[in-house]
């Protein structure tokens, strides 16, 4: 079995040393015995971090990829907690897109009402940033 050093599998799943560390403290990767000083790595830590490195660029955050990974120990229709995770995260995901689409055509609108000259007293996008407080 291949062991691995921190420095090599931060380098083989590339992340930093920190965020294998920082793994470790969340509980997502195994934390090794140390031996003579060192700790030493399963080589199965590398695929560990790819996946979780995966799942995050999909969306998901570190807790809902603390579920993914206690899944893998789930006896009872695991995939039915993945599939609702899954629609969950879309969910957020579509909110976040209609978000985003309300921002869009706010400045939009009040891009084109600027004409772009003179100087900010009547400028629109100026005096809706300086009256408008979020709420």
């Amino acid at each position: 079995m291949t062991k691995l050093t921190i420095g090599k599998v931060a380098r083989s799943a590339g992340v930093g040393v920190e965020t294998v560390r920082y793994y470790e403290r969340r509980g997502l990767v195994e934390q090794p015995r140390k031996l003579g000083g060192f700790r030493d790595y399963p080589a199965a830590t590398v695929q560990r971090i790819r996946f979780i490195k995966r799942a995050q660029d999909l969306g998901f955050s570190l807790a809902d990829i603390e579920q993914l990974i206690a899944l893998t120990q789930c006896q009872d229709n695991p995939r039915a907690d993945v599939k609702q995770l899954t629609g969950r995260k879309i969910q957020e995901i579509r909110e976040k897109v209609a978000d985003l689409q309300r921002l869009e055509s706010t400045l939009s609108d009040l891009h084109r009402r600027c004409s772009g000259r003179g100087s900010l007293a009547g400028c629109p996008i100026f005096e809706s940033i300086a009256s408008e407080r979020p709420q």
